[in-house]
Parts: C-alpha cells; structure tokens; sequence
C-alpha cells in the first residue's frame, strides 16, 4: 500500500483542495494517539474543516485511492473561474492579481516550503497558495 499512497501523494502535492501527509506512529504517538489511530496503516481524511477526522474504509490500490479522492475530497479552485474557490482562495486570488509582478518569486518561494514539518491546516493552506499561484503565473 505504501507505494500507491506515495504515488497518490505526489499526483496531489499541487492541489488546492486535497493534502496528502504520511504520519509515522511510532515517532509522532501523541499525534497518532488525538487522532485515534489503533492500527497501522490508519487512512484518516479530515473534509471541509473536520478537525476529527473520519476512517477511510476503501480499497488500498492507487487506482481505488484516487477515484475515492476525486470524488470525495477534490475541490477545484481555478483563478479563471473562482466559482468554486472559497471565500479565502478568492480573496488571495485577488490580492495577488495585484502583485503580478511578485508571482513568480512568491511561487518559488511557497513550493520551497512544501514537504516542511508544519500542521495539517497551513500545509493544506500552502498547497492551495502554490496551487492559486500556478494559475496566475500561466496567464503572465
């Protein structure tokens, strides 16, 4: 299974909507231990602010992990049609249509902090900055 959650997770290392983090139980045990992890591997998904987190029950395949993940869990946001964005995502969206010049720099930046030790929220939030980002260095 761990070959298929690595592929899954570098297929979404980009996205705006979905974060995909591999938490070892023997080293981070309080963490494991507020999350309710009993048995190893623990697939938890925490969706639209859940703090609890909910069991993931589904097939382990890559195939099976990323269908569940498009279905469940993808959001789109795209800087050209922000319909779909939250009230964040848009209000970063135009922020940095202000600041075209700073994009590229601002990018770079943000993809070099990806795979840091941060919590789940600002990892999330950082995916969706480099994710927004991507999207308006295309129409530079």
């Amino acid at each position: 299974m761990k070959p298929a959650y690595d592929q899954l997770a570098t297929k979404y290392a980009d996205s705006a909507s979905v974060g995909i983090f591999d938490v070892d139980c023997t080293k981070e045990q309080d963490l494991c231990g507020k999350h309710e992890v009993r048995g190893y591997p623990t697939i938890k998904y925490y969706k639209d602010g859940d703090k609890a987190g909910e069991s993931y029950n589904g097939g382990r395949t890559y195939d099976a992990l990323d269908s569940w993940v498009k279905e469940t869990l993808e959001r789109a946001c795209d800087v050209n049609s922000p319909e779909g964005c939250t009230d964040k995502e848009r209000a970063y969206i135009t922020k940095m249509q202000g600041k075209k010049e700073k994009v590229p720099t601002e990018l770079e930046r943000l993809k070099g902090m990806q795979g840091a030790s941060m919590t789940a929220d600002k990892a999330a939030w950082l995916s969706q900055r480099v994710h927004i980002l991507s999207g308006l260095k295309e129409e530079l």
